[in-house]
C-alpha cells in the first residue's frame, strides 16, 4: 500500500502582507527550518536568519537547506537573511532555534532591535555552567519581553514530510500562546497551550538524556521489555527532578513530557539517539559527534543535570549511569547490571512513597 502524503491534502495559505503575522526564526538548523517553513505554509510573512550570508543566499536561490534538510523543498515565500537587525526589527514573533551554548550571545545581539516582539525559545537544552534554561536566559537578557517556549515530539524531517504532529506552546501570557498557535497551528501540526513554562522546558531538555540511553541500548539489541522499563523509569527520573525545580509533574503526562520522551527515544532520526547508538557501538564521544555533524544537546544535559541532581539530592540512576559510561569509561553492561540490582522502589512514587514499599 502506498504511503499517504498528508501534506498533499492541505494547501498552503497565501501570504497577505497587510494582515499576515511577521515571524522570524533565528537559526537555520533542521527544526528551525521546519518551523519557518510551517509558518510560511500558514500564511505568515516569514524570515529565517542564517549566520552565513552565502548559505542564506543559497537557500533563497534553491529553496533547500542543503546541510540540514537536503531532501525537503522549502516554500518559495520563505526568505533567508544574514542581517540580524533586518531579521528582528519590526517583527511580531521571534522564534529562537539557536543551540544552548550560543543562545545567550544571540539574545544579547538582538536586544537593541527588540521593541514589542514576543520571543519564543525552540531550543531544548540547558546552558553550561549557569544551569539556566532558555526561558531564564530570555528573562535575563530581555527582561521586559513577553516570552514562551515551544516543545514537543517534533522530529524535523517528519514535519517537513507533512506527517501529522503536535507541540506545546508554554507561556504565562495568553496573548503569546494565542499568537504562536495562530502562526503554527494547522491541519498537520496541532499546537496545544500550557502555562507551565518550566515543566514544558524541563521535559524538552531532560528527555535528551534518555534518548542517548535508548540509542545505546539499541546498539546492544535490547528487547521491548527493556525499552519499556527505560522509558517509564526515565519518566520517573524526569518527574522527580522537575518537582524539585518547581514544575508540575502532571505536565509530564502531556506532549512535552511523555510524548517527546517516546518520540525521541524511539526514533533513529533523533540526534541524541544517534549519538547513543554510536557510543554503544564502541565509538568515542568525539567520533560520534563528528559523524553526526549536528549538536546533540543530550551530552551537555547529562553533565549539567547530574551535577544539579547531586546538589538537590535527587535520585537519578540512569543519568548517573550514562555519565559514568561516557565520561568515566565504565563498562556499559556492568553499569546496566548494577542498575537492575538497585534496592526496592515503588513504581510511581507520587502514588506510593518509596519509604512505604
Amino acid at each position: 500500500m502506498t504511503a499517504l502524503k498528508f501534506s498533499d491534502l492541505v494547501e498552503p495559505v497565501a501570504v497577505d502582507q497587510k494582515t499576515a503575522l511577521r515571524i522570524t526564526v533565528l537559526g537555520g538548523g533542521s527544526f528551525g527550518t521546519a518551523m519557518a517553513n510551517l509558518a510560511v505554509r500558514n500564511g505568515c510573512d516569514t524570515m529565517i536568519w542564517i549566520r552565513d550570508a552565502a548559505v542564506a543566499e543559497e537557500i533563497n536561490q534553491t529553496h533547500i537547506n542543503k546541510r540540514y534538510l537536503p531532501d525537503y523543498p522549502l516554500e518559495p515565500a520563505l526568505r533567508a537573511v544574514a542581517d540580524l537587525e533586518l531579521a528582528v526589527r519590526d517583527r511580531d514573533i521571534i522564534l529562537v532555534a539557536i543551540p544552548s551554548h550560543s543562545f545567550r550571545d544571540v539574545l544579547k545581539q538582538i536586544a537593541p532591535f527588540i521593541t514589542a516582539q514576543a520571543v519564543v525559545s525552540l531550543t531544548k537544552g540547558i546552558e553550561a555552567k549557569t544551569f539556566s534554561f532558555m526561558s531564564e536566559i530570555i528573562r535575563d537578557e530581555l527582561p521586559e519581553v513577553p516570552y514562551g517556549v515551544l516543545s514537543g515530539p517534533n522530529l524535523a524531517k517528519e514535519i517537513m514530510a507533512g506527517m501529522p504532529s503536535g507541540t506545546v506552546i508554554a507561556s504565562e501570557s495568553e496573548l503569546v500562546r494565542y499568537a504562536v498557535q495562530h502562526a503554527l497551528h494547522s491541519a498537520l501540526f496541532r499546537v496545544f497551550g500550557s502555562d507551565d513554562v518550566h515543566g514544558v522546558e524541563l521535559g524538552g531538555a531532560l528527555k535528551n538524556i534518555y534518548a542517548v540511553a535508548m540509542g545505546m541500548g539499541a546498539a546492544y539489541n535490547i528487547g521491548e521489555n527493556t525499552k519499556s522499563m527505560i522509558l517509564t523509569r526515565a519518566l520517573a527520573e524526569m518527574s522527580r527532578f522537575a518537582v524539585k525545580q518547581g514544575a508540575n509533574p502532571l505536565t509530564f503526562l502531556g506532549l512535552s513530557g511523555v510524548g517527546d520522551l517516546f518520540a525521541t527515544c524511539n526514533s533513529p532520526l533523533s540526534r541524541n539517539y544517534q549519538i547513543g547508538f554510536a557510543l554503544g557501538s564502541g565509538k568515542t564521544l568525539d567520533q560520534a559527534t563528528k559523524e553526526l555533524g549536528q549538536t546533540a544537546e543530550g551530552i551537555n544535559t547529562i553533565v549539567q543535570v547530574r551535577a544539579k541532581a547531586q546538589e538537590l539530592d535527587v535520585y537519578m540512576p540512569i543519568t548517573n549511569a550514562l555519565y559514568e559510561v561516557i565520561f568515566e569509561n565504565a563498562p556499559p553492561m556492568t553499569i546496566a547490571l548494577s542498575l537492575m540490582k538497585n534496592g526496592h522502589r515503588s513504581d510511581v512514587e507520587f502514588v506510593l512513597p518509596h519509604h512505604e514499599v
